[in-house]
């Protein structure tokens, strides 16, 4: 990503990979050095890397800024700050089939694109329509933009797979049930969902068996630290009713919905735990990355199924402990929404800066 003009925590340029969730490399203007963020990237990599990659993204902070001051005048714009990304992105099935697309945008809009399946690039606004012409009558870019997306891309994709595979691999949620009364004299259900990885989840509270999303709260997914994140789903009952109530939760490394029944027997010192099932999932295996402010993601078709049965067990847990920790979740998950999008927004792989010349390219 380049900015232009940068405000206090902000660099003139930024460069980011991520691998799932997961942050593995970082370069800006400031450091002005290629570095690693996860230690396995280190075994994905020759020595010699980190230096060649530095002195490439020197280069790209120079393209950048040159390409931002371009677009002012092309948008006959005469101050403020302006912003330029690019973003990769690349895919490789289970059939071995590749897909991908390379997409310039500026000041959150999108500007250039190149489609894959025409080979040629699309101007997506009327300030793009000079690049598009240019860049289309230039067959070196547009061969470039194709070998590097069908080819360099999906080759560094494995290499990512191979060295992070450990890092990288699914870790299927544990689920936790308590109540608490809540100040109208209702009772508030509380489902902990956490120790799961990648991100994505689906949690909603049953009723009697069927799903009611509109009486679900969420308080957004949180990471934990351990490189697994946690989240929390709330609905809000009448103590008094008897229907059923069960947290239902979906994830990539489970075969079929987790499940854990509220007990009106149970008290909040004694929630109900279940850890779910590891089962093989394909998936379509695919790596996203942005040039600009981009992310890295890999995600592996075909994962490793662990079998096993799902067992209940109480936790033991203190009445005020589980009231704090669910009052403490519930207020980082509102301050932590603008800096968990920030931290998803990543910008560039090492493959990207060594290669993929019409990315480099000028704008002029």
């Amino acid at each position: 990503m380049g900015v232009s003009d940068p405000s206090q925590g902000v660099p003139y340029f930024t460069a980011m990979s991520y691998v799932d969730d997961q942050k593995i490399l970082h370069y800006d203007s400031e450091t002005r050095r290629q570095e690693p963020r996860e230690d396995w990237v280190q075994g994905a990599v020759r020595p010699h890397f980190w230096d060649r990659e530095t002195r490439s993204l020197w280069g790209w902070q120079g393209g950048f800024q040159s390409n931002l001051v371009t677009l002012r005048y092309r948008y006959n714009q005469t101050g403020g700050s302006h912003m330029l990304q690019l973003m990769y992105s690349c895919e490789l099935h289970e059939d071995n089939s590749t897909g991908g697309s390379m997409r310039f945008g500026y000041d959150g809009g999108d500007f250039i694109s190149y489609d894959l399946r025409t080979r040629t690039w699309v101007a997506e606004t009327t300030q793009a329509q000079v690049t598009q012409h240019r860049w289309n009558e230039d067959k070196a870019i547009l061969q470039d933009a194709r070998a590097y997306l069908e080819e360099t891309c999906t080759t560094w994709l494995w290499k990512y797979l191979q060295h992070g595979e450990a890092a990288l691999q699914s870790k299927h949620p544990v689920a936790q049930v308590s109540d608490r009364p809540s100040w109208d004299r209702r009772t508030i259900l509380c489902c902990r969902v956490h120790s799961f990885y990648p991100r994505d989840v689906a949690v909603v509270w049953l009723k009697n068996g069927e799903a009611h999303p509109q009486e679900t709260s969420h308080l957004g997914v949180l990471p934990s630290g351990d490189g697994t994140y946690q989240t929390w789903a709330t609905t809000e009952i009448d103590p008094s009713s008897n229907h059923n109530y069960t947290c239902n939760v979906e994830h990539e490394s489970l075969g079929a919905a987790l499940r854990v029944a509220w007990d009106k027997g149970r008290t909040e010192s004694d929630p109900m735990q279940i850890e779910g099932i590891v089962i093989a999932v394909g998936v379509i295996v695919q790596l996203v990355a942005m040039a600009g402010a981009g992310v890295c993601c890999v995600k592996r078709a075909g994962r490793t199924a662990e079998h096993g049965a799902a067992t209940y067990e109480a936790a033991p847990a203190q009445v005020a402990a589980e009231r704090e920790a669910f009052e403490a979740v519930e207020k980082e998950a509102v301050e932590s929404r603008a800096s968990d999008a920030m931290e998803r927004e990543a910008l560039e792989s090492e493959a990207l800066v060594s290669k993929a010349s019409a990315s480099s390219g000028s704008f002029g």
